[in-house]
């Protein structure tokens, strides 16, 4: 099985696939200017410090809570406000979720990379529009897609004149309130574009907190170190002060006091994949 060996520039200096992989991470949602501040500012020290490119990502708008009555977001201009103060003041590529095509080209002014969620990532209209804004693409696996099928949403946005695209995998439905990650996937949608390991949301459990979703954040080291191993070109982990205090999340997110750790055993299971990258039985 042949890994592909496309790049995807995010910004100067930033390219997913490259010769030192990427970490997307920050706390689900933008709840205030000073949490994303606080996170960025440690994330993107540890980051550099154990060898990762670093994007900082929040969601600016949380489309698919579980509940009406859920925290979506602080709206758009003030959530777009803190995302581009975060990345002036510590000078980092910013990544963030959108929903809905009409909003590709004003987020697009703000953000270096925009994500299509897992539940989304079929929608040509949108994967369309976000290729057209020329910002990297990144489109999360649909939970209830095959790996081999994901060629067809790189396809979409390749179509469409954008080369920077790549795919992350976050786990498959296994019966109610449960994801599975299939490690065979990862090499599958390699074979297409780079690939980037969903931490946080491969631990998640959608609304098994009865109008909320749960996670085991105890696997996520676990999953990690295989993915890392099995080969993926960056990783992506929700992080906060006070997960229990999150206002989206929680479950999954790994505490900002334990992400230096967690950072650097990323990095050794990401060294490990690429020492063994080139083996093959075909």
């Amino acid at each position: 099985m042949e890994i592909s060996r496309i790049k995807m520039p995010i910004s100067p200096g930033v390219c997913l696939g490259g010769a030192k992989p990427v970490l997307f991470s920050g706390p689900c949602a933008v709840e205030s200017k000073e949490l994303c501040a606080e996170i960025a500012e440690k994330v993107s020290a540890w980051a550099d410090q154990y060898g990762f490119q670093y994007v900082f990502k929040a969601s600016f708008d949380k489309a698919n809570r579980t509940s009406v009555g859920s925290f979506r977001g602080l709206g758009m201009d003030k959530a777009l406000e803190t995302l581009q103060y975060v990345g002036e003041r510590y000078k980092v590529p910013l990544l963030t979720d959108i929903h809905e095509r009409q909003q590709a080209a004003e987020v697009a002014e703000v953000v270096d990379v925009l994500q299509i969620p897992a539940f989304l990532c079929r929608q040509t209209d949108l994967l369309v529009a976000a290729a057209e804004t020329g910002k990297a693409v990144k489109i999360k696996r649909g939970q209830f897609m095959a790996p081999e099928d994901m060629k067809y949403a790189v396809e979409k946005v390749r179509e469409a004149g954008n080369e920077k695209v790549c795919l992350t995998e976050r786990g498959f439905v296994l019966g109610y309130h449960n994801l599975v990650v299939d490690m065979r996937a990862l090499p599958q949608m390699r074979q297409f574009a780079p690939v980037v390991f969903d931490v946080t949301h491969s631990v998640q459990q959608p609304g098994a907190q009865g109008g909320s979703s749960g996670g085991r954040r105890e696997f996520a080291p676990y999953l990690a170190r295989a993915a890392g191993a099995a080969g993926v070109d960056g990783f992506f982990v929700e992080t906060h002060p006070s997960p229990s205090k999150a206002l989206s999340d929680g479950p999954n997110m790994i505490p900002l006091n334990k992400m230096e750790e967690f950072i650097q055993m990323l990095h050794d299971s990401w060294i490990l994949g690429k020492k063994f990258e080139t083996f093959q039985l075909e």
